[in-house]
């Protein structure tokens, strides 16, 4: 795999497929690095359905953009392949962050195997964003101190063996559902018996967005509210006392001891 020194050109010499964090849908939630890998690389592939109409606005004007949203890997690796056999930059676009539940993994294998270089540029991820509509801090010194993020096998591969929601409540953490509102009774049923029905409980949809849609309940009654409000794709569920907590110690982080070491 390929590395970006931060004192290197962003675009070197061999054709490298930029593989872009493009946020959570907010066209200004990008990074700088990534923007202008977009501005600089002459094929651009995205998932229509996902990324900002906007972003594509600082594509070269002679790009050739490709919406990967119908396509199936096989077809979006003949894409990459394509641009590579003629020495083309790729800005790889992926909603969010590269690192959470987008995919990648398959398609830098599939890169590794035709010895096609690769970089990758962070981006915001939808939990953030969520944290941020929230104005709430998921890890709250004396409550919680984990995050887990997580989603559930229906209409998705299989869950790996301890990664139920049965078992990954046990602890008590906070707890971030991605691709699982479509199944919000069934999320809540399995939550309740650790969290209990009176557990906070936020449901953030199409977060940074214009039509961002924000819901605050508990266990209890969260799910009613999703679907009165028509919620089925694009949302985020977060689940965990942080959520309200209000009493809870200062952290270490500037206390009086700590200025004093």
């Amino acid at each position: 795999m390929e590395t970006i020194d931060a004192g290197d050109d962003l675009v070197g010499d061999a054709m490298t497929v930029h593989f872009i964090g493009a946020g959570p849908g907010a066209a200004d939630l990008i990074t700088v690095r990534g923007q202008r890998l977009i501005s600089s690389s002459p094929v651009c592939l995205y998932a229509g359905s996902l990324v900002p109409a906007e972003l594509l606005e600082s594509c070269p004007p002679d790009c050739r953009k490709v919406d990967t949203w119908p396509l199936t890997l096989d077809e979006i690796i003949a894409e990459l392949a394509s641009a590579h056999a003629a020495g083309q930059d790729v800005a790889r676009l992926h909603s969010g962050d590269p690192s959470v539940f987008s995919a990648v993994a398959e398609q830098m294998r599939r890169l590794d195997e035709a010895g096609i270089p690769y970089d990758v540029t962070p981006g915001v991820p939808a939990f953030a964003a969520a944290a941020a509509a929230l104005a709430r801090e998921f890890t709250v010194p004396g409550v919680a101190q984990t995050v887990i993020l997580t989603r559930t096998a229906e209409r998705a591969t299989a869950m790996p063996a301890g990664e139920d929601l049965t078992t990954l409540s046990a602890s008590g953490s906070t707890m971030v559902l991605h691709l699982a509102v479509q199944r919000i009774d069934a999320v809540t049923a399995e939550l309740i018996p650790a969290y209990g029905p009176d557990c906070p409980v936020a449901v953030v949809a199409r977060a940074s967005r214009p039509d961002e849609v924000v819901l605050r309940g508990t266990l209890g009654d969260i799910a009613d509210q999703v679907t009165a409000a028509g919620i089925r794709r694009t949302a985020v569920i977060v689940v965990g006392p942080a959520l309200t907590a209000a009493q809870f110690p200062d952290s270490h982080l500037y206390s009086a001891a700590r200025c004093r070491d």
